[in-house]
């Protein structure tokens, strides 16, 4: 019998003020894609459903910061697992513009070694030039999306709100 190989799922969703105007979709759209994930090496059944009190865009984009102590925190829940993927999406209307901790190269050093440890990366984005950024963090999966409801709505319903080659 073929032993199955365990799959993690790290979703960083950003929640800047610029997100406010597609709040809704991204609530949705979250909360479908939510019921077939892990969070943070809890079972599904721990991952609660994110609303307008649990999700609420503001300030700026730390988003290097996000990617980098997401990164540490799940590497470190895995630390005595093997035989394992990992496949983190990231989901973002704009560029960094307020990370404290971790540079673009440091996150760009970060993903390349974690992809040699069978992590896959997509990036998706809008409003900025989504392919650019993505690899200038050594990330070559890319969504670009439009910025309204519609445009986020098609973007989960055709199921790409994961980390696939597109």
């Amino acid at each position: 019998m073929e032993k199955l190989q365990k799959i993690h799922n790290l979703i960083i969703l950003d929640e800047s003020g610029s997100m406010e105007s597609i709040k809704k979709s991204i609530i949705s759209g979250f909360n479908g894609v939510g019921q077939k994930i892990l969070h943070f090496i809890d079972p599904i059944s721990k991952l609660e459903e994110i609303d307008d009190s649990r999700y609420r865009p503001e300030a700026s984009t730390p988003l290097y910061d996000a990617m980098g102590y997401s990164f540490a925190k799940l590497k470190k829940g895995l630390e005595n697992e093997t035989d394992y993927n990992v496949l983190v999406t990231i989901l973002t209307d704009g560029k960094e513009n307020a990370s404290k901790e971790y540079s673009g190269k440091a996150i760009k050093e970060l993903i390349e070694k974690l992809k040699l440890e069978s992590w896959t990366f997509t990036y998706i984005g809008t409003d900025h030039d989504v392919e650019k950024f993505a690899a200038s963090i050594s990330i070559h999966n890319t969504i670009q999306f439009n910025r309204n409801a519609e445009g986020m709505e098609n973007m989960f319903k055709k199921g790409k709100f994961s980390s696939k080659k597109v």
